[in-house]
């Protein structure tokens, strides 16, 4: 590759704890990635958009708050909108095992629950962005 990775990191919704995405976005620097952090109470419509304008390879949503089954379905609708076909929409948070394959069937990537390390995070983000990626 020629350039870093690119990975937005947010949080959508009324969400107001960041702890953990913080955390994911300084991992996902330490492991030689470039973070985009958006910050607190973002719209699925704010989160594609800053991924079109930075450009990136991965999506990683952080929600706690029980919102998945509404705010992962309309990311990657509206990533497939923007013909966003080989960008990545991943993520984590308190999100049952049914929900994750349900969401994972409509086009989400892996979803990571409490307790993944840090490690297997970015090794998903390298390895699918490196299979799926052409730059």
């Amino acid at each position: 590759m020629k350039r870093p990775l690119r990975v937005l990191v947010a949080k959508v919704g009324l969400d107001g704890h960041d702890r953990g995405a913080k955390i994911i976005a300084t991992a996902l620097r330490d492991a030689g990635m470039e973070v985009i952090y958006t910050g607190l109470r973002q719209t699925p419509e704010m989160v594609v958009n800053a991924a079109l304008q930075e450009d990136v390879d991965a999506i990683g949503v952080s929600i706690l708050s029980g919102a998945h089954m509404t705010v992962f379905p309309k990311i990657i609708g509206l990533m497939k909108e923007k013909g966003m076909d080989d960008v990545l929409l991943t993520g984590g948070g308190i999100i049952p095992e049914d929900d994750m394959k349900e969401l994972n069937a409509m086009g989400v990537g892996k979803l990571f629950a409490p307790g993944a390390t840090l490690t297997d995070i970015a090794a998903y983000i390298k390895d699918w962005v490196s299979q799926n990626r052409n730059f």
